[in-house]
């Protein structure tokens, strides 16, 4: 039996995911994997074998318990005394798209692969998603 491993190549399909009233950390985790291409059986791991995830109605996306206004984000400028914090609550009126980009970015690896796997998530606080003409298939979740 001979062991085949994935070359470097284009093995990405488009996906579209509706994340209206799904969980924020189960919808990352299951992004996170298709990313990463762990759904098929070319998987390798030092390979960029995922695939394009296109999330709509980001705003809309579910957080469990009290997390909407006890879970904090903390941004620091590296002056003393200039760390921020910042709520769900906030965030999904100014910036739906931080939350689930945040939450995908924290399940994947901490390598040069991952920023390149990052950049396949496009993510979109409405319905409405500028790659048609990738002919993405709807993505059951």
């Amino acid at each position: 039996m001979k062991t085949t491993l994935t070359k470097p190549g284009n093995h990405a399909k488009w996906h579209v995911v509706d994340a209206d009233g799904k969980v924020l950390g189960r919808l990352a985790s299951q992004i996170a994997q298709i990313l990463r291409g762990k759904h098929k059986p070319i998987y390798t791991a030092n390979v960029d074998t995922g695939d394009f995830v296109i999330v709509v109605n980001a705003a809309k996306v579910r957080v469990t318990g009290k997390k909407e206004t006890q879970k904090q984000y903390m941004f620091f400028t590296g002056w003393v005394g200039r760390e921020r914090y910042r709520n769900v609550a906030h965030f999904r009126e100014h910036r739906p798209e931080f939350l689930i980009m945040n939450a995908v970015k924290g399940m994947l690896p901490e390598n040069r692969i991952a920023d390149k796997m990052l950049t396949k998530l496009k993510v979109y606080p409405g319905a409405a998603h500028p790659h048609e003409a990738q002919l993405p298939q709807p993505l059951a979740l």
